[in-house]
This record gives structure tokens, C-alpha cells and sequence, in this order.
């Protein structure tokens, strides 16, 4: 009788080193599979990164100075104005009442022909 107890224990101990083993090699190939995945996202994000910066690129060569100054002339006809043609605003500063056309006046925001 004690001999066919052996054989059980010795059976059920190798069960569960097999059991045992064969759960090490699919948590082992879950991580892998996963690693894989991790490794495609790493590449698709560089890619869009690189997409990005050249978006970026583009967006900034759009919006320079000498761009849109060359499609201003080309579509709308318009010029760079000369020195003498640029005109500085400023806009009023009221300290006293409103409406004090004295003070807009001797500031200069006022013309000789709008003095009251």
C-alpha cells in the first residue's frame, strides 16, 4: 500500500511542477507580446513626433515676414509704404472730463480744423 501512495505523491508533485513551468512560459510570452506592442507604439509616436516638428516647419515658413509679404503683392496689389507714408496712432488719454477737447488739443491728437 505504501508503494502506490509514492506513486501519487510523485504524480501530483509532477503535475504541479508542470503546471508550475507551464504558467512561467505564458506569463513569459504575455510580457513579450506586450513588449512588442510597446515597441510599435515608441516607433508610431516617433513617426508622429517627426510629422509634427515638420508640420511645425511648414507652419513657420507660412507665417514669415517675406511670405506673406510676397502673396500680399501678388493677390491684394499691396506695397511696402515708404518712411514718409507710415503713420503713428495714438489713442486719447482722458485725465480730466470727458470730452475735454483742450487737452486732446495740446496733446495733437486734435487737427486745426476739428479745434472747437
Amino acid at each position: 500500500m505504501r508503494r502506490g501512495t509514492g506513486a501519487i505523491r510523485m504524480g501530483i508533485a509532477c503535475a504541479l511542477l508542470f503546471g508550475s513551468l507551464s504558467m512561467v512560459v505564458w506569463r513569459q510570452s504575455r510580457a513579450l507580446e506586450e513588449l512588442r506592442g510597446l515597441d510599435v507604439a515608441r516607433a508610431e509616436r516617433a513617426l508622429l513626433q517627426a510629422e509634427l516638428s515638420e508640420l511645425q516647419r511648414s507652419i513657420q515658413g507660412l507665417e514669415s515676414r517675406t511670405r506673406i509679404a510676397a502673396v500680399a503683392r501678388e493677390r491684394f496689389g499691396l506695397r511696402t509704404p515708404a518712411g514718409n507714408e507710415i503713420v503713428f496712432l495714438q489713442a486719447p488719454v482722458r485725465a480730466g472730463t470727458d470730452g475735454d477737447a483742450a487737452d486732446l488739443v495740446g496733446r495733437g491728437l486734435l487737427t486745426v480744423a476739428e479745434r472747437p
